[in-house]
């Protein structure tokens, strides 16, 4: 699609930048001078540059009529808003019966004669009291204009009906434009008329004039009053002489409305373009539509909006709309003249753009003369309410542009949005804001899906300070939102608010497959046990991590490779720390009973902090992905990489799966490793010994005790090594190729297989040596010691028989209450406890601790002493302190 610029070419002068207000501001007086800029005093370029609308064309007819003395309304009232075009039709009355040879080329189908035209603006004359006379008043000026001077009319008394037909007969045909009188009459209530003032006699002198022109054939009276008295200062002696002149006119005027409808785009055309290509226009304009149509934003009514978009072509119809009905009801804005004043800085500030199409979102609210156009209808404070979400470089909206990405970045929709949001904000009536919907149509592209826009919304409802929502429409107010608040209160929130709460969370959501210790402040807080330990710190200080694991407090650590270690992404801190203080903001704001909330914002901090815990675990678990290993050339690092979302683990699971898919965790230990690894050029190996190797030895592999024990089961069943024991310093091998029963003392062994075969050789007995128990029978042999062994192994035999079987009994369930001394705990646990724990299914322990004579600080029976128990996951059945 071509930029707007080269189908709609705008006009020299707002090419060339030539934008004051007083090239829209239509000052009849200033025509009457010859004094009014060029687009007003040229009559063939004023011509040029005005849309004639139905209303100006009957107007012109109905003048045109009556001026040649075939009849029509001798009376003309043009009533409409400020800024509504009552001044640029008494200028077209004005060049149309001065120069009706020139307006023929531009008025169709009507012939208008040559008139006499007195010009009358009440802000122009100055009705004043010099030298004993009182001068300035509008019968005077009136003969002045067709006499040259002022003769019969120089009284400050109205001079009557007579007086004024005489004068007015004698140059038919009239025409009688008045502007402003309203103004006048304000003014001329301060000059006295002997018992009387200038005003009485001034409304008296038009109630005369109205009969009289009524009373002529060939006079014409076209006089503007204001729609209301906002425009004044005294507004309470306007309203009353508003009142009295409308009383007076109101009896024979014709009220007319310049603008109506859709003729507000025809007129925004001719005055700011000079030449528009139709072809092009209707190829932008279908692109657009079908790009509606296909993003479901125009649901009914499409042929309708597209004529509509042709007509206000390069505009978008809602940039027209939102200027003309919206902003044109503040009392203040002048309507037509306002938005041609607006359009003609906006076409200026995008004439190199490359953009088919000038929609809301385009204007440029950082160019000061637009901002100031818009502001002074509202007030100054909106100022700051522009800079800090819109405009300034460091805005809202522009760290939106940022936050929505490299592929959307370049477009700037942040700001392009807000700016629309904030054109829709202001109306002199009860509409204000627009929609999500609304924000489709006057923001979307072609080149985007419109879905981008949705996004847009949300990340500037989080970001904007100014923004506000109702129901479902957004604006802009002068008072700070939710947001504002919510920095105020992140700003409120100490360093150690934010520790405790990510130790919250972290107790939260870290879950219980490994043994957990939070934040421990020295390596003895660290057991030094063979279970696996998830040991989590609150900063990546790989200093403290090797501390752990050379030192268990004064002693060196012995249980090295049961450590696992959690650290956070130091370069996403910032960003986690910004989640949680504005997650204990929105928590804070909740709780505050000082701050006031509406309802629909009680129910927009419910959903914010509903949507900030939904997300807390992912945001936690994406900054505590490092992993830290003891290896066996230093510490080893995983990470645990993005977190998936919707996976409903806990964050230790995550870890331990992570360890087996990285070969840190095993649940088997191959027989075939532990043969060639551990077993090699060793004819035996203590089982205790081996997994407490793996216990200590930093980067070997990690197995519970459990699958341990089944990995050697496994490897003595399949003859990969043999079980037995170690009996005072000698090897005796129990089985190979049967599964052993393994009870994990320190005398097992596993034994290299040739050993424990050999031995099975020897212990089976020869066919000739085999004692029979039913037959007993001495064999011959060469010599008598072998038949005295025999016959003693015989006897031997005899006596085994004779013992009854003898079944050791066994106890099933068992129950203790023991008194430990001093320092045997760990030999307590080392020899009982795990004789039971391999024996039993269910063990529970109650441990009664009565500790006397000593002092332990508050802080650290809190911290050292009731913060492990929590860890552990120990139950508190009683307490008691003193």
């Amino acid at each position: 699609m071509k930029p707007f610029h080269l189908v709609a070419v705008p006009h020299r002068d707002i090419l060339e930048g030539r934008l004051t207000m007083d090239v829209f501001a239509a000052d009849l007086w200033e025509v009457y001078k010859n004094r009014a800029p060029d687009d007003y005093k040229d009559p063939e370029l004023f011509f040029k540059k005005t849309y004639l609308t139905s209303g100006l064309k009957s107007l012109i007819k109905i003048a045109s009529k009556r001026l040649k003395g075939e009849g029509g309304d001798s009376i003309i009232q043009i009533q409409t808003p400020f800024g509504g075009g009552k001044t640029h039709s008494l200028i077209t009355l004005y060049h149309t019966f001065k120069n009706p040879e020139i307006a023929k080329k531009y008025v169709e189908g009507i012939e208008p004669i040559k008139a006499k035209v007195v010009t009358i603006v009440g802000t122009a004359i100055t009705p004043e009291e010099k030298d004993g006379k009182i001068i300035g008043t509008l019968w005077g000026e009136i003969e002045k204009q067709l006499e040259g001077e002022i003769k019969t009319l120089s009284s400050p008394i109205s001079p009557g009906r007579e007086k004024l037909r005489a004068l007015l007969e004698k140059h038919e045909p009239v025409l009688i434009l008045m502007d402003e009188v309203l103004e006048y009459v304000v003014k001329a209530r301060g000059v006295k008329v002997g018992e009387s003032n200038l005003a009485s006699q001034t409304i008296a002198f038009l109630q005369e004039l109205s009969e009289t022109v009524k009373s002529l054939n060939n006079t014409l009276l076209v006089i503007t009053l204001p729609a209301s008295i906002i425009e004044y200062a005294d507004e309470e002696v306007a309203e009353e002489l508003l009142t009295r002149l409308q009383q007076v006119i109101g009896r024979v005027e014709k009220i007319y409305t310049p603008v109506v409808g859709e003729e507000i785009y025809e007129i925004i055309r001719k005055r700011l373009f000079q030449r528009i290509d139709e072809e092009e226009v209707k190829n932008i304009v279908d692109e657009f539509i079908d790009y509606y149509e296909r993003e479901g934003i125009l649901i009914n009514n499409k042929s309708q909006y597209r004529e509509k978009m042709i007509k206000s072509y390069p505009f978008h119809p809602e940039v027209v709309d939102v200027l003309h009905y919206r902003w044109g009801s503040i009392p203040t804005f002048q309507r037509t003249r306002g938005v041609l004043r607006i359009l003609s800085l906006v076409t200026y500030k995008l004439k190199d753009s490359s953009i088919p199409l000038i929609r809301p979102c385009d204007f440029d609210l950082s160019f000061g003369e637009l901002a100031e156009e818009l502001i002074k209808h509202i007030g100054k404070e909106y100022e700051s309410v522009l800079s800090a979400d819109i405009t300034a470089n460091n805005s809202n909206a522009k760290k939106v542009d940022k936050l929505l990405g490299d592929t959307y970045k370049g477009l700037k929709l942040g700001t392009k949005v807000a700016t629309t949001i904030f054109l829709y904000s202001f109306s002199g009536g009860e509409i204000k804001g627009i929609t999500l919907g609304e924000l489709k149509l006057t923001c979307s592209d072609p080149t985007i899906p419109s879905t981008v826009i949705s996004e847009v919304v949300s990340n500037l409802e989080d970001n904007l300070y100014y923004l506000w929502k109702d129901e479902k429409r957004y604006f802009f107010k002068n008072q700070p939102n939710l947001n504002r608040t919510i920095i105020t209160k992140m700003a409120e929130i100490e360093n150690e608010v934010i520790e405790e709460e990510i130790k919250t969370l972290l107790k939260k959501y870290l879950g219980k497959k490994l043994k957990t210790y939070i934040y421990p402040r020295t390596s003895k807080d660290i057991p030094d046990s063979e279970e696996l330990k998830l040991i989590v710190l609150p900063t990546n200080d790989k200093e403290f991590i090797n501390e752990i694991i050379q030192n268990y407090g004064d002693n060196p650590r012995v249980y090295k490779n049961t450590l696992i270690f959690l650290c956070p992404l130091e370069s996403e801190r910032h960003n986690f720390e910004k989640f949680l203080r504005e997650k204990l903001a929105w928590e804070s704001i909740k709780k505050d009973k000082y701050i006031v909330l509406t309802e629909q914002q009680k129910k927009d901090v419910e959903e914010k902090i509903k949507k900030l815990i939904k997300d807390e675990r992912d945001k936690l678990r994406y900054f505590y992905r490092i992993i830290y290993l003891p290896g066996k050339d230093g510490i080893k690092e995983i990470d645990l990489g993005i977190p998936t979302y919707g996976v409903k683990k806990t964050i230790t699971e995550e870890i331990f799966d992570k360890l087996k898919e990285e070969k840190e965790i095993i649940e088997k230990l191959s027989p075939i490793l532990i043969l060639h690894k551990y077993l090699t050029n060793k004819d035996y190996l203590p089982i205790k010994q081996l997994y407490k190797a793996l216990l200590t030895t930093p980067g070997e592999p990690r197995i519970s005790k459990n699958n341990f024990i089944k990995s050697i089961e496994d490897g003595v069943k399949n003859g990969f090594f043999g079980f037995g024991i170690l009996k005072n310093g000698k090897i005796e091998c129990i089985t190979i190729n049967t599964t052993p029963k393994i009870e994990f003392e320190d005398y097992e062994i596993i034994i290299k297989k040739e050993l424990c075969e050999k031995k099975e050789s020897q212990d089976k007995t020869p066919k000739e040596e085999k004692l029979e128990t039913t037959d007993i029978k001495i064999i011959e042999t060469k010599t008598e010691e072998k038949k005295e062994e025999i016959k003693q192994k015989i006897e031997d035999n005899k006596k085994t028989q004779e013992i009854p079987n003898y079944i050791e009994p066994t106890i099933n369930e068992l129950t203790l209450e023991v008194k430990i001394p001093r320092g045997k705990l760990s030999d307590f646990y080392r020899y009982i406890m795990r004789t039971l724990e391999n024996t039993f299914e269910n063990i529970e322990i109650i441990i009664e601790i009565k500790a006397t004579n000593g002092k332990l600080k508050k802080s650290d029976y809190e911290l050292k002493i009731k913060e492990t128990l929590s860890q552990i996951n120990a139950q508190v059945l009683k307490e008691d302190t003193k």
